[in-house]
């Protein structure tokens, strides 16, 4: 089996200097480059062409988040591993939207880096410990909507249903005719299982739909 092939995207030559030392100390991995700006990565991902980028989030410059997301534009193969301090939400999902396949704090042992490193070659998702439940709580919270495949305005009209609004404010709200809020709804109760508006409402207010 050919080499893993890695670059670094890393502002700071400490970490560098211990990236590169961590690497080469494996056969199973080949370090085909370093960048301390997303901009010099963006530039050189076409011509190294990197299995796997270990890319920084805050970086001077271009964000690592923003490198993500134009890095995968040219090279949607390219698995990228964010490698960083920040633990907020933002920055996870952020970068999770921009393309990355994995987010991982910098206190995670090297063990466990290299073997992030293989498990996205394998089709995997590392994150660190306290990053993946921050994630399964996100899913959680939404999996009511994702279950019940309501659209955008569907959710609306359901939202100002469970606030309360008559059908004529609710039209109102959404830019739709009555009609059309009736419709709405109509389709709302069929993919909620429900009879009635109380019903719809109950069960948003349950599952945290809305």
């Amino acid at each position: 089996m050919p080499a893993i092939k890695i670059l670094i995207c890393e502002d700071s030559f400490e970490k560098r200097e211990y990236l590169r030392q961590l690497l080469n100390g494996y056969d199973s991995f080949e370090l085909v480059g370093e960048c301390a700006t997303g901009e010099e990565a963006i530039a050189k991902t076409p011509e190294l062409q990197p299995d796997v980028v270990v890319m920084d989030v805050g970086l001077p410059g271009i964000s690592g988040i923003e490198s993500t997301r134009k890095i995968k534009e040219t090279q949607p193969l390219a698995h990228i591993i964010m490698y960083t301090v920040y633990e907020d939400d933002d920055k996870l999902f952020d970068s999770l939207c921009a393309g990355a396949s994995g987010y991982l704090l910098k206190k995670t042992p090297p063990h466990r880096l290299l073997e992030s490193i293989l498990e996205v070659m394998d089709g995997g998702s590392p994150m660190s410990p306290g990053i993946a439940r921050k994630v399964i709580k996100y899913f959680h919270q939404n999996i009511g909507k994702n279950k019940y495949n309501l659209k955008d305005h569907e959710l609306a009209v359901l939202r100002y249903l469970v606030e309360g609004l008559p059908i004529k404010a609710i039209a109102a709200k959404v830019f739709l005719s009555e009609d059309g809020v009736k419709k709405n709804l109509k389709n709302i109760y069929l993919k909620l299982h429900v009879n009635c508006g109380k019903e719809a409402v109950a069960k948003a207010v349950r599952e945290r739909i809305v």
